[in-house]
């Protein structure tokens, strides 16, 4: 690679992690999408990047699309490249964006999955967790995932400070450090408050975070897919089994029971209502099931 097109694309990951705070998952992400295309280039065009064109972008697609990469893989590419370009075009190092008439490939948009509530209601009331500090701990992340919707970095990172017991809420720093004020019920707010109690009993304990494992420790994010996981399992035939599904299974819930899809987009964090939108489809099927079970001439 050029080293005028490597110093372009640090600028613009620094850009992205100091000023748009983004996770160092996303940057990642971006990295890789840029090396990918600009190692096409050169491969084939030997150009540098102010005389990239829209067509070298659509054979870098082409090329995508030949190895079978999925279209929402190659969407978020474009947008990767969107993104790139755009802060090119603001920086003046180029004059004109390649990308402008690139549109994104269409995608069959799947309705997300999620546990149905009589699962749910058997998962807290039926399902008997160890009666040690993995169980109390392992029922209470459960409940915290499904009662407030959380990302799986935002429950391992969740501090003691941010549970505000007098206003009932949980402060969530989301993504691009975006806080959330996260309504908690007094039930889940006493758990909480007594499970963080008994961290006292740990040698050690880290108390600046919420969860802690047995010997005291934050918890992986990785030990937290297992535990959901091997609980889901005994309640729901779904193939997905995720901490994600049980975020998906939250705002599910609340617009099937009639919550103003606003107030979701808030709940969730979501920058965007169309990304809350999808919820509201579910809401739809579960309409046209009653309907075509109860309605004599359906």
């Amino acid at each position: 690679m050029q080293s005028t097109e490597a110093v372009s694309i640090q600028r613009f990951l620094d850009y992205l992690k100091f000023q748009k705070r983004y996770s160092q998952h996303t940057i990642v992400s971006y990295q890789t999408d840029l090396l990918d295309f600009f190692d096409f280039i050169h491969l084939h065009y030997e150009v540098g990047i102010t005389e990239i064109s829209p067509v070298m972008v659509r054979s870098w697609l082409a090329d995508l699309k030949g190895k079978k990469i999925a279209s929402k893989s190659i969407n978020r590419k474009i947008s990767s490249l969107k993104t790139f370009f755009k802060y090119q075009l603001k920086g003046e190092i180029i004059e004109v964006s390649p990308m402008t008439t690139i549109i994104s490939l269409k995608v069959n948009k799947r309705l997300p999955s999620y546990i149905e509530e009589k699962d749910i209601d058997t998962l807290f009331r039926h399902v008997e967790f160890p009666d040690n500090w993995d169980g109390k701990t392992n029922r209470l992340l459960l409940q915290v995932f499904y009662h407030t919707g959380i990302r799986v970095s935002e429950l391992v990172n969740l501090k003691t400070s941010q549970l505000d017991k007098s206003n009932s809420n949980i402060k969530v720093l989301g993504k691009g450090n975006k806080e959330r004020v996260l309504p908690v019920n007094n039930d889940l707010l006493e758990q909480l408050s007594a499970y963080i109690k008994q961290k006292s009993v740990i040698s050690n304990a880290d108390h600046e975070y919420i969860f802690v494992n047995d010997k005291g420790k934050k918890l992986y994010t990785r030990h937290v897919y297992n535990v959901v996981r091997q609980y889901l399992t005994l309640v729901t035939s779904n193939e997905r089994k995720s901490p994600h599904i049980l975020r998906h299974s939250f705002a599910t819930h609340l617009t099937n029971n009639g919550a103003d899809i606003n107030a979701v987009k808030e709940l969730l964090g979501h920058s965007s209502l169309a990304a809350t939108q999808i919820y509201t489809h579910n809401s739809i099927e579960k309409l046209k099931d009653v309907h075509k079970k109860a309605h004599p001439k359906s």
